[in-house]
């Protein structure tokens, strides 16, 4: 039996490879298939290597399940991650501009957009205009390829954010002039992120940085908040301005530099604790994100002042959305150093403002009418008659103050019956005797802090009264006096208008049974007349609720109205008879609810205001309109008459003012100054001024003739429904939600208080010029500074009543819907009293 030589790759029976050691039991997976394979294979110097380089370092198996999940992935993230830099190099196209210029032309948003452009041309040819997906695709390109794929929904967060620093963080003297710039970019980056269907970031953007915008924008803001679909952003108005209309800001030379230092360079405030400042690639990202909104979507408007000369208000005059808002947009761009609107209302001609004089007729038989009652006295006891009176007692006839304008002649007012009648000598004769019993509010020289006593402060407020509806269960939605006081009318929800007699009359109308051949003269219809009656009544006719009234003002204070108009959802305007207690007319025209309804100063003509945005112009007797005035982006919410009946003044939910020839029906004035929709407005008796409420809670003083804002009052918290001027044009009384009325001096300058806590230094406007801020001993106009919020959403400012505010009244819990004055000043103020929730 031979023997077989023993050889060293044969395997002993000492050999490690023999069978698998103690130590090899341990090990799984991958290890254990490597060293079985080096062992079946013969490589026992390697398979021994690899058995000692496993015992000394921890095993794989050894180790928890979730830190072996944890190593493996951060090796695959660290493998798979690259630089910015990289991911341009790897995946942006490249175009060299030219032979001996290599750099990417795709680099540039304009060339991108261009190239993008002509390639989808020559791809669907006269289809293109008809492809709006593709149109709004190539109208989005605000970037160039390279910032495309480094770009991201954290961006615009890191931009807003350090914009927002940067803005807070500026001197006391730009932060005015900084702070419209947030709204705008804010509007945008949230259109961007919900246009990409990044709905979670868009909607923790928006809760994260709106509060610091809410004090000035409280309605878009609202409006952007129900935008939650790209398909919004494709149907909704607002959105649409925003993306295709350019946002007009207003700057200094300084505060351009500064503006455009910081978005190329981060340079420039920085907010307390902000650290190294606006630096890092996530900074730079941020502020690209900015310029291109500023770029694409923002048109700034350099101005020639510095920042330490003007009131802070003035930087937000005539900004925002405004191209669309200007009639004629293009010629008023082209006055240099001019506002669109002030260019607009500048090449407009001069306005005839303006009192027309009493007619000649009418005069003498006014003065007849006077000489006859001074020359019967003061009635007696009982009715007997008076003594007899000198006549050189006897009043003029009321005339008209100049206001500074031209009158119109009398071929320019509206066409009017050719001969007056006894009504209209009762109510000129009754207008004397109410400026002789007129209590006058005489404010000259008052301040706060030259009267302790109030002395002064009770001479310039009037005395309100106020009547409140209770237990209005169908919803009350407009209210309004006639002029002499004695009927109180109000429109419901519930399609119906109820009249009070404030005196406690009976309202008397005609019998259901009478024949109309039976009436010949006044005797008999008095005879059909009812002979019990009520101090209340109720008009039924409309289909839908009632937005507003306008009493009939023919008689004046002399008499009670005879007439009514009212403004229904229903989209009619009805003409109602006061004496048959019956509806007359229902004027049709209007496709939408009719939300206002003036009468005009002389009776004959009224005005309405629809949702169809349209104001149109009626008379009496015809049914269809005499003119249409168009022009609004969105609903007119209100009309008022000039005291010369020549011009007409809408408010629309576009947040502009108008005032529109009433001859000619064309625009010769646009106000811009309100953020939100315009919800009152009133004229002063003098004809020179314009006041506005919108919802932004603010109201503002304008001058008819050039336009120009005076002044805004601010220190309403809730929407403000009504406003009135006293006879005199000086005082300004205002009703709101927040349940107060609020009267206003309108010859103070105003202004917010200063930040020393104490007042501005202010003074009168001389007669009724423009308001003037006073020069403070260093030659610097003294500025109050605006309401400003942080990233908190908390107003730096509590205090927002501006300094021309005269008295709050407060109601217990009754918003005021209605406030007039009478002709001899007292002021009549109408609200639904709300329930207490508490009982």
């Amino acid at each position: 039996m031979s023997q077989t030589p023993s050889s060293s790759h044969t395997p002993s029976a000492a050999s490690p490879v023999d069978g698998p050691p103690s130590d090899d039991a341990s090990l799984t997976g991958f290890d254990a298939q490597v060293l079985e394979y080096l062992r079946k294979h013969g490589f026992n110097e390697a398979a021994q290597q690899v058995r000692d380089h496993l015992n000394q370092a921890p095993s794989e198996s050894s180790r928890p399940v979730a830190e072996r999940r944890l190593t493996r992935q951060a090796a695959k993230s660290k493998t798979n991650t690259i630089t910015s830099a990289e991911l341009v190099k790897r995946n942006a196209p490249t175009m060299p501009r030219s032979a001996s210029d290599s750099s990417n032309v795709l680099a540039d948003p304009n060339q991108s957009k261009q190239i993008l452009t002509n390639v989808s041309a020559t791809m669907l040819g006269g289809a293109m205009s008809s492809t709006n997906t593709v149109t709004n695709l190539l109208n989005a390109v605000g970037m160039g390829v390279e910032d495309a794929l480094t770009s991201g929904p954290t961006d615009r967060h890191d931009g807003f954010r350090d914009l927002l620093l940067w803005v807070d963080g500026s001197l006391d003297m730009y932060r005015p002039e900084f702070r419209p710039i947030l709204f705008p970019i804010f509007c945008h980056f949230y259109l961007d992120l919900v246009e990409q269907g990044l709905k979670d970031s868009a909607i923790d953007f928006f809760q994260r940085y709106s509060p610091s915008l809410a004090t000035h924008h409280t309605p878009t803001l609202t409006r952007l908040h129900s935008i939650s679909l790209p398909t919004h952003v494709a149907q909704d108005e607002l959105a649409r301005r925003f993306r295709n209309e350019k946002y007009l800001l207003r700057l200094s030379k300084s505060g351009f530099k500064l503006l455009v230092g910081w978005l190329t360079e981060g340079t420039g405030g920085e907010a307390i604790g902000a650290g190294d400042g606006f630096t890092g690639e996530s900074s730079r990202r941020g502020r690209s994100a900015v310029m291109q909104v500023v770029n694409n979507h923002v048109s700034v408007e350099v101005t020639t002042v510095t920042s330490a000369n003007v009131p802070a208000s003035m930087w937000e005059d005539n900004t925002g959305l405004v191209s669309a808002l200007i009639p004629d947009a293009t010629g008023g761009a082209s006055v240099p150093g001019m506002s669109a609107p002030q260019a607009f209302n500048s090449m407009r001609k001069d306005l005839r403002l303006g009192l027309p004089a009493m007619d000649d007729g009418l005069r003498d038989e006014v003065e007849r009418k006077l000489r006859e009652d001074a020359a019967i006295g003061e009635p007696g006891p009982n009715g007997a008659p008076g003594a007899f009176n000198p006549p050189v007692q006897i009043p003029r006839p009321f005339m008209p103050p100049p206001n500074g304008h031209p009158a119109p002649t009398s071929t320019e007012q509206l066409p009017m019956p050719p001969s007056f009648k006894t009504v209209d000598v009762r109510r000129e004769v009754e207008k004397i005797m109410d400026a002789q019993k007129r209590i006058r509010l005489d404010h000259t020289g008052y301040i706060a802090d030259n009267d302790p006593q109030g002395l002064l402060r009770a001479r310039a407020i009037p005395s309100i009264c106020a009547y409140t509806f209770r237990d209005a269960a169908d919803g009350i939605t407009s209210s309004t006096f006639s002029q002499d006081s004695t009927v109180l009318a109000a429109g419901f929800s519930e399609s119906y208008i109820r009249l009070w007699s404030t005196k406690g009359d009976k309202l008397k109308g005609m019998r259901s049974d009478f024949n109309l051949s039976s009436v010949k003269d006044s005797n008999s219809l008095k005879r059909i007349r009812e002979k019990g009656g009520n101090t209340t009544r109720k008009l039924i006719g409309h289909s839908g609720p009632v937005y507003s009234l306008s009493f009939d003002p023919t008689t004046g204070s002399a008499a009670p109205p005879r007439h009514l108009l009212s403004a229904s959802a229903d989209a009619t305007v009805r003409l109602w008879s006061l004496d048959t207690m019956s509806n007359l007319v229902a004027y049709r025209g209007h496709q939408n609810p009719v939300w206002d309804v003036e009468w005009g100063p002389q009776g004959v003509y009224f005005a309405t205001a629809s949702r169809d945005r349209t104001a149109r112009l009626w008379s009496t007797d015809r049914t269809s309109a005499l003119r249409v005035f168009s022009g609004h982006l969105s609903d007119v919410d209100c009309v008022r008459f000039h005291p010369n009946a020549l011009y007409l003044a809408t408010g629309s939910t576009d947040s502009t003012c108008r005032l529109w020839d009433v001859q000619k029906g064309n625009c010769v004035r646009v106000f811009l100054g309100h953020t939100g929709a315009i919800t009152a407005m009133a004229m002063t008796p003098d004809g020179r001024y314009l006041a506005s409420a919108g919802e932004d809670l603010a109201i503002n003083l304008w001058d008819l003739g050039s336009g120009r804002k005076i002044k805004k009052m601010t220190g309403h918290t809730g929407p403000i429904y009504s406003l009135a001027f006293s006879v005199e044009s000086t005082v300004l009384v205002s009703g709101s939600a927040d349940w107060t009325v609020r009267c206003w001096d309108v010859k103070h300058a105003g202004g917010l208080p200063s930040k020393r806590g104490g007042q501005d230094d202010v003074a009168m406007v001389e007669g009724f010029g423009l308001a003037r801020r006073a020069v403070t001993g260093n030659g610097a106009v003294d500025v109050g500074a605006l309401p400003t919020g942080g990233l908190d959403g908390s107003a730096a400012e509590q205090n927002i009543e501006t300094l021309d505010l005269l008295s709050t009244f407060p109601t217990k819990r009754t918003p005021i819907i209605n406030v007039q004055f009478t002709p001899r000043n007292l002021c009549l103020v109408s609200g639904p009293a709300m329930p207490d929730p508490q009982r």
